[in-house]
């Protein structure tokens, strides 16, 4: 790729990134923790900085002077037109790239469930003494138990299950085990979504960031639904809550994750596409 063409590109994703983020980046600093957006750089594991740079994916070369500074960067190599993703990288992610399909796949295949209302958060804290979060409950302890009783507990994703209460595990409709995450996955599931983002970051510098940045736009709206529609108060952080202990709030609920999952789609077969294309590099 010609260097114009790759700093263009480079410079639009630092853009990109900075339009989304930058004002969490200057807040960082001082103190207050976001519950929304410190969980994508937390349990996500990838820190801003690295977010916000731009990686060509496997298979593109990058020429010209400033590809210098790709040659010092882990899983990079240089080649004879330039710098480009070292075939290694490839070979050592292999079975994580084959795990990836074959969870994808799953997940497509299957229609969305949209009855869950967001209960995991409920779920998390239910009979619990303490919190995950600072923000108080909106309902208090008392109420939040009440609401976890009153409707059913339907989570089909484990990494969000195993964060049950010890109390809370029984009341789900099935019950979830690491082994099973490709039987129960679904389409439909918050987390499920949110989760392109993360399977995208292990598989960096693989892909391009273009893929990456979708995948992170789309977690971060499910993010922020996923909290909306939890137990906390969090309008202090200026966000609304979707009120799921109400019939009108799960009818709200219910369309913001509908749409989140249509754009899901879109993200997740993008990155099908991807895998599929890097297990044919074989």
């Amino acid at each position: 790729m010609f260097e114009d063409e790759w700093i263009r590109r480079r410079d639009a994703h630092h853009q990109r990134v900075t339009t989304l983020i930058g004002h969490y980046r200057d807040h960082r600093g001082d103190g207050n923790p976001n519950p929304v957006v410190d969980f994508l750089f937390t349990y996500y594991r990838l820190r801003p900085g690295q977010l916000q740079r731009w990686h060509p994916g496997f298979g593109t070369v990058l020429s010209g002077p400033a590809a210098d500074e790709y040659a010092r960067f882990s899983g990079y190599r240089r080649v004879q037109d330039g710098v480009t993703v070292d075939r290694a990288v490839l070979e050592r992610r292999w079975e994580t790239i084959e795990f990836v399909s074959r969870l994808l796949e799953a997940t497509e295949g299957r229609p969305a469930q949209l009855g869950c209302f967001g209960l995991h958060e409920w779920a998390m804290v239910y009979r619990c003494k303490t919190r995950r979060h600072s923000a108080p409950l909106r309902l208090g302890a008392a109420g939040t138990d009440a609401v976890v009783e009153s409707l059913p507990l339907r989570c089909t994703h484990f990494d969000a299950f195993r964060f049950f209460t010890e109390s809370a595990r029984p009341r789900n409709s099935v019950q979830l085990s690491r082994r099973q995450q490709l039987v129960f996955e679904q389409p439909g599931c918050l987390h499920a979504a949110m989760d392109l983002y993360k399977w995208s970051v292990k598989l960096l510098p693989l892909l391009d960031s273009d893929v990456v940045m979708d995948a992170f736009e789309l977690a971060y709206a499910a993010r922020e639904l996923d909290m909306r529609a939890s137990p906390y108060d969090l309008r202090a952080y200026g966000y609304q809550p979707v009120r799921v202990e109400t019939a009108p709030g799960r009818a709200e609920y219910v369309r913001e994750q509908t749409a989140i999952a249509s754009r899901a789609a879109a993200v997740r077969d993008t990155l099908l596409r991807r895998c599929r294309a890097l297990l044919a590099r074989q």
